[in-house]
């Protein structure tokens, strides 16, 4: 979900303001969700989970993987809506979040429908999950909307819908279709979004594992680069027109601690900036999202800024994998995304 367009996007999906949390709680699509963003670090629990399923290993659309085994089951998982039983293991899964078929995937599930990742990035090719996917056909049940139709006639017996932003109106639809998961009040971080999944599906050894393996490929990252550590680093969200001021992610949004669980720390500015205020955004590198070298060339004040004459300035577009890995910010995608930027901002710190 990849544009800074994206904040819009969430609000009309469910009527109401969504907390910045919520909203990356997973990601995201962070124009990223906007390219997609969801939740990406946090600070509880996270590298990669080596999904050991895909397409050709055996897993089909009536019988995943990887299902739990019958003795996890009856499981109850509380949400902002309640609690949701499931009563057995799951067969037929839909995937009504809109990074939740990565979460899935990363448990060698692959669900029968998926919805769709809004944005720019084109996410039927992220490496990080084609090989899972395999030959599975996955139906879209939904982008911006959810087609309760097409949820029905999959006939699932288990809807996730961790990072759907549901409102109850949406919630009750889908739980007269199947026992439906929401995520909790105030959205989840991709950490409890794992821990979620891995319950109803009856992993929550390999949830634990999955969250392990994530933490300490970031603190390998740390390690093997100790000049991250301390350096600050801004975020520039590029929505908008150049020229008519800035938006810096702020510590708490989860995209952002994804490079702050690296050893990055926070500017003293940000949020919402103006003009005027362009020098909160020169810190000892700088990661801008959206907007194009071309089109900062002609902002005067950006090209003023120190940290841009000395090249410590890494662009990305909201369809790059790094945007949408970032914005899937799921088991699979964070490991992918942190060995995709951590050359990148060890050459730029390089150059303070």
């Amino acid at each position: 979900m990849p544009s800074g367009d994206f904040n819009n996007l969430r609000t009309s999906i469910t009527g109401r303001a969504i907390s910045r949390r919520r909203l990356l709680a997973a990601v995201p699509a962070l124009g990223l969700i906007a390219a997609g963003f969801a939740a990406c670090g946090d600070d509880d629990d996270d590298d990669r989970g080596n999904a050991s399923t895909s397409g050709s290993n055996g897993a089909t659309p009536d019988a995943p993987a990887s299902a739990g085994a019958e003795s996890a089951y009856p499981v109850t998982i509380e949400h902002e809506f309640g609690s949701t039983t499931i009563e057995s293991a799951p067969k037929r899964i839909v995937a009504a979040g809109f990074n939740e078929v990565d979460f899935l995937l990363a448990f060698g599930v692959v669900p029968v429908g998926v919805r769709d990742f809004i944005g720019q990035y084109q996410e039927d090719r992220r490496p990080w999950a084609v090989d899972l996917i395999g030959d599975a056909e996955l139906v879209i049940v939904g982008g911006q909307e959810i087609d309760f139709e097409q949820v029905a006639a999959l006939d699932p017996d288990l809807i996730m819908a961790v990072y759907a932003f549901l409102d109850e109106g949406a919630y009750e639809k889908l739980s007269g279709i199947a026992p439906t998961v929401a995520g909790p009040a105030g959205g989840a971080t991709w950490k409890e979004q794992t821990r979620i999944t891995g319950r109803a599906l009856g992993q929550e050894a390999r949830a634990e594992d999955l969250i392990r393996e994530i933490d300490e490929h970031f603190e390998r990252a740390k390690n093997e680069n100790p000049g991250f550590n301390g350096k600050s680093l801004a975020i520039v969200w590029g929505v908008g027109n150049v020229g008519e001021g800035y938006y810096l992610l702020p510590e708490t949004d989860l995209r952002a601690q994804f490079f702050y669980n690296l050893g990055f720390v926070p500017p003293e500015q940000t949020g919402r900036l103006s003009v005027e205020q362009a020098s909160a955004l020169d810190q000892d590198v700088i990661v801008v999202f959206g907007w194009t070298p071309e089109q900062l060339a002609g902002d005067p004040l950006f090209q003023g800024l120190p940290a841009v004459q000395a090249g410590r300035v890494i662009y990305y577009s909201w369809d790059s994998d790094f945007a949408g890995a970032l914005g899937f910010s799921s088991p699979l995608s964070i490991p992918y995304a942190i060995d995709l930027v951590v050359p990148e901002l060890a050459a730029a710190v390089k150059r303070g």
